[in-house]
């Protein structure tokens, strides 16, 4: 018989219960004790909520209070030496490498924070030396595989593989010359420590995951899987290893892993159905296939009847006692549990399925294959709900389909060239070095409290747009006070930088509670994309049109940008994506359009996913991305006349100039306060508009003193110009707190007038 698996389970809780005891423990209201107890008991709900759906795999070592990238490094012994020179307790050092410490004496920064492949998950990038100690660091793994036996449920642990692992990770900026896969040999000894004590401990099988395997790898890493998994299977060959990856095709990488010698591989066939052959191929009689047919990434629906196409033919091929049906991926990246979603369109609600439902998906499709008629019932009500969405009337809209469908090249072409429009938008009368912010201010808890209110009615609507008026009042006062030269309305009145958009186009749907750990603490809510997007009526004017009449600097308007939209919500799956970012940037054109009409002469438009959504491999697809996805972006921001000046920002990804350079953006803005890998800066030395390369990360709490500010300045001007530098944070500031802001921006307008002076009189 076939048997099921989940690669991992949410950790956040369904109500959010991570979130708040992790916060508390920041704050100081709640205990380690606590905030340890809390973890446990999220990791006993869970695992007792897919044993008793009936799954035969259910993942441990899932669950991480920050990041698992971060939890490997830990284990691992990857702690830079500057927080254990710290002297913090083990978990304010982990916490330290993840967001940053600055109280009592100690003041370390973050480590480098970037995007899970092409996902909107953050993990903390391992950051290596030459003086790196590979060392068993505490015992995570078989502390929570043991919890779990103690409460009757055996699971299969999941490790981050030693190839990923190197990859995924960098050199400090120290050791510049190292590479960090060379690492490899010195790293396996602890590998197949961790994995001796895993399977002492009793573990079946483990779970070594390999994502790195969908990527473009050089020939040194792809070596790496011979050398790694030849080692690891001599020094510990008690040890089943499942070897698993996901997120697209592992064809081209396939040589490198065909004859390892590992107990099974797992495939993701949802993102990449096509590869079902030649992966099937390598298969030896003596390993499993866990075959990914329910995603780990979307929400919609599984169709039960192509997912049991796949199984079959799998079976067909292995043997039911070789195949496995599982995730196609963890189910980090989707909401914990539908029935909390108690305000949805029942007829909507049921096209959806979140983490919890996608666990009894796999236990159906499971029994499909092994018991027909057992699961008879369950696949005649999905093949209902999967033709219900098929012929609904809230997917079409023939009026947004006609308007794409007379798109024209000029529609995404500024009417002149960068040089003409600086010349035009001299106008602004901006300084040398001009400073501004990312968008957004501190979301305080009053902030949060009135928008509640008026979300339920306990206020009238003039009361809360008066409150709003207060809060952009005390805003730009507050920026006028720093000195900053082009200001912004700080954004009180927006939830999150999709949602509030997508609430107001027609085409969404919404949760009450479908948070998605995006990182650390910080949970998004994301949009669901359902039918043809438009605007009905415009969004963000009002504000932006007040802010900009209690001051005479420039006013930014502030949008997200279509690609971003589109990858931090969930998308359709039944078009195409680039279809869907035309759409959003037709709809953002009408905002775009109507801002310049209110007088806005600065708009904003971030695009901090368009990495992200790069297609993880060279290819058709990848050369198709790179047209539409800046063609969204200027479909956006063409319709403006030449002085009003477009701004951008990047954040969190490691970018490719060229795709910025298509966007033909006048300004950008790029996050950069931890990007200390020699060249980075001359990656962007050439670019021919303007950029601001962030100088603090917003994301700590830390206050960088002004001599930082200046170093990090100096550094730029080596190589990038100083007409064309912009000074700002490394991306908005909603998650800081008032204080923190105000050192903050202060430091860094201070330099920035340190070398508008400095220029000055050289001149």
């Amino acid at each position: 018989m076939v048997t099921s698996s989940v690669l991992g389970f949410p950790r956040i809780g369904a109500k959010r219960e991570l979130k708040k005891a992790t916060e508390g423990y920041w704050n100081g209201k709640v205990t380690a004790e606590e905030l340890l107890q809390t973890g446990k008991d999220l990791r006993a709900h869970n695992w007792k909520l897919q044993k008793e759906a009936g799954v035969d795999s259910i993942a441990s070592n899932d669950f991480s209070f920050y990041d698992q990238i971060l939890d490997a490094s830990y284990l691992f012994n990857v702690i830079p030496q500057r927080y254990r020179d710290s002297k913090l307790s083990p978990l304010d050092e982990y916490f330290a490498m993840g967001r940053g410490l600055q109280r009592e004496g100690v003041d370390v920064p973050a480590l480098e924070m970037v995007k899970w492949f092409d996902s909107n998950y953050h993990y903390v990038r391992p950051t290596f030396s030459n003086t790196t100690e590979f060392k068993v660091n505490g015992s995570k793994p078989v502390d929570q595989y043991l919890e779990a036996k103690e409460l009757g449920i055996e699971t299969r642990p999941v490790i981050i593989g030693p190839v990923s692992y190197l990859v995924l990770g960098k050199a400090d900026k120290d050791s510049q010359e190292l590479k960090p896969i060379t690492l490899l040999p010195k790293l396996l000894p602890v590998y197949a420590e961790v994995l001796k004590s895993l399977v002492a401990a009793g573990a079946k099988t483990i779970q070594i995951d390999e994502p790195v395997l969908v990527l473009d790898l050089d020939e040194e890493s792809k070596a790496a899987y011979k050398t790694a998994y030849e080692y690891l299977a001599k020094e510990v060959p008690e040890a089943k290893l499942i070897l698993t990856t996901y997120f697209g095709d592992v064809r081209p990488n396939l040589d490198a892993i065909k004859d390892l010698p590992v107990a099974g591989f797992h495939f993701d066939f949802v993102r990449n159905p096509d590869q079902f052959d030649e992966v099937v191929a390598i298969i030896k009689d003596n390993q499993v296939l866990s075959a990914g047919v329910v995603s780990g990434r979307n929400i919609w629906k599984t169709d039960y009847a192509k997912a049991k196409e796949i199984i079959d033919k799998a079976v067909a091929k292995l043997g039911s006692d070789r195949v496995i049906v599982a995730t196609s991926s963890s189910l980090l990246h989707t909401p914990v549990d539908l029935e909390n979603e108690t305000k949805l369109d029942p007829k909507i609600k049921d096209f959806f399925s979140f983490a919890t439902q996608k666990v009894g998906e796999i236990v159906d499709i499971t029994t499909g294959v092994n018991k027909p008629e057992d699961a008879k019932a369950a696949f005649e009500a999905n093949a209902k709900s999967i033709e219900a969405r098929k012929v609904s009337d809230v997917t079409n809209d023939k009026a947004v389909q006609d308007r794409v469908s007379k798109l024209t090249e000029a529609d995404s072409k500024r009417k002149s060239a960068f040089a003409d429009r600086l010349e035009a938008q001299k106008g602004l009368n901006l300084p040398l070095f001009p400073t501004t912010t990312i968008g957004s201010f501190p979301q305080t808890k009053e902030i949060r409290v009135q928008r509640n209110k008026f979300t339920k009615g306990e206020i009238t609507e003039e009361e809360y747009n008066k409150f709003i008026e207060k809060e952009i009042q005390e805003v730009v006062k507050f920026q006028e006070e720093v000195g900053l030269d082009v200001l912004v309305h700080g954004e009180p009145e927006r939830n999150d930088m999709v949602q509030y958009f997508g609430e107001r186009f027609k085409g969404f749907a919404f949760t009450q509670n479908g948070w998605v750990q995006s990182y650390g603490s910080r949970y998004v809510r994301p949009p669901i994309i359902v039918g043809d997007i438009s605007r009905p009526a415009p969004v963000s004017v009002k504000e932006s049109k007040y802010a900009q009449s209690i001051t005479s600097k420039p006013m930014k308007g502030m949008l997200t940008g279509p690609v971003t939209i589109l990858r931090w919500s969930f998308p359709r799956d039944d078009v195409s994506q680039r279809t869907q970012a035309l759409q959003l940037g037709l709809a953002l054109r009408d905002e775009v359009n109507d801002l310049e009409a209110a007088n806005v002469a600065v708009i904003q438009v971030d695009e901090p996913a368009i990495r992200e959504g790069l297609p993880l491999r060279a290819g058709k697809e990848r050369d198709e991305y790179v047209k539409w996805a800046p063609e969204s972006f200027r479909i956006a921001t063409s319709g403006v006349d030449d002085k009003t000046q477009i701004h951008s920002h990047f954040c969190y990804s490691d970018l490719d100039p060229e795709h910025i350079k298509a966007l033909d953006a006048d300004v950008v803005s790029i996050e950069f306060s931890k990007k200390d890998d020699n060249g980075y800066i001359e990656n962007f030395s050439d670019y021919p508009n303007h950029i601001g390369l962030g100088l603090f990360d917003i994301h700590s709490p830390r206050v960088p003193p002004q001599s930082e500010f200046e170093k990090r300045v100096s550094d730029i001007l080596a190589v990038y110009p100083k007409e064309k530098l912009w000074i700002n944070p490394d991306c908005g500031l909603k998650t800081r707190k008032w204080e923190e802001v105000r050192a903050q921006l202060t430091n860094m307008v201070n330099a920035a007038k340190q070398f508008r002076e400095k220029f000055t009189e050289s001149a």
